[in-house]
């Protein structure tokens, strides 16, 4: 399954919970979708984001650790269920949000937590939800670094797009026909 289905998909369920077990476990979840995307990146991905994606996946690694609950069983994620990431920009945004969400959600549950220990497993996630944000965000920064492949420029006059002058520069993947004046 795609990655920003499947966020999406956690988005929603961290949304609708309303028992801190719950919360706590949809956190859990958006951080082993952190951790695959890491994985996939890691071995996937651009070669200028492996190293910071390898940082990614263990840092929810270690955030999977701190929220799992007792009795919580690692077989259930639905992280296991990640076999592509067809949009890899999207999925990091998509991510970024979730774990900023996670964060928040969590925050919610330590302020009414009664038991010291959710309240430390809480706190933990939130910090973890926050290295994790940044280091997706960090991710997303390198990718907008490396460079797009060139593309021609679309036919003269064709989608509303102005004639463009024969023998004019290629067109980058996100912008306008260059125009080199004469």
């Amino acid at each position: 399954m795609d990655a920003v289905p499947l966020i999406e998909i956690t988005r929603r369920a961290l949304a609708h919970s309303e028992e801190a077990a719950d919360v706590v476990t949809e956190a859990w979840q958006a951080q082993a979708l952190a951790e695959a995307v890491g994985v996939h990146l890691a071995t996937a991905g651009p070669p200028e984001v492996r190293a910071q994606a390898g940082g990614l996946r263990e840092a929810s690694g270690r955030a999977c650790g701190s929220l799992r609950g007792p009795g919580q069983r690692s077989d259930g994620a639905r992280a296991a269920r990640l076999t592509e990431m067809s949009d890899p920009l999207s999925a990091l945004h998509e991510l970024g949000g979730l774990l900023g969400e996670a964060g928040g959600a969590l925050v919610l549950v330590a302020v009414d937590a009664e038991e010291e220990g959710l309240y430390w497993r809480c706190i933990e996630g939130i910090d973890a939800a926050d290295e994790c944000g940044d280091r997706v965000t960090a991710i997303l920064r390198r990718l907008a670094l490396i460079p797009r492949p060139f593309r021609p420029a679309p036919p003269a006059g064709g989608a509303g797009v102005p004639p463009v002058r024969e023998g004019a520069a290629p067109v980058c993947g996100d912008g306008p026909p260059v125009r080199e004046e004469a």
